[in-house]
């Protein structure tokens, strides 16, 4: 059974950055590709970024200048790194495992999905 939890989020001022952790448990990320998404108060999920099995990566065209997304193979874990953080990027944010990632998209996986960890960003 996939477990995935999240780790990292927190309180932090516009401009700065976070480094959000999914570690996954029961299953290697040498097979698994990894996807973060977020859904912000009153709306939808959305996908952030995602790296498959073999580390190609997606990035939603929000964040893309200003994210990376990493694996550590060892401790099982993905990294989100986000900068230059703005009030919009408030939001729960999700790991979920083995999205869908195509060239120009990454699409929930039905695998499983974390709990979530908050990030507020303070204008």
């Amino acid at each position: 059974q996939v477990q995935l939890v999240e780790s990292g989020g927190g309180l932090v001022e516009a401009g700065g950055s976070l480094t959000l952790s999914c570690t996954l448990s029961g299953y290697s990320l040498d097979y698994y590709a990894i996807g973060w998404f977020r859904q912000a108060p009153g709306k939808g999920r959305e996908v952030v970024s995602c790296i498959s099995s073999s580390g190609r990566t997606y990035f939603a065209e929000s964040v893309k200048d200003r994210s990376t997304i990493s694996r550590d193979l060892d401790k099982n874990t993905v990294y989100l790194k986000m900068t230059s953080l703005k009030p919009e990027d408030t939001a729960i944010y999700y790991c979920n495992a083995d999205p869908l990632i195509g060239r120009t998209s990454c699409l929930e996986g039905i695998s499983g999905w974390g709990p979530g960890t908050q990030v507020t960003v303070s204008s």
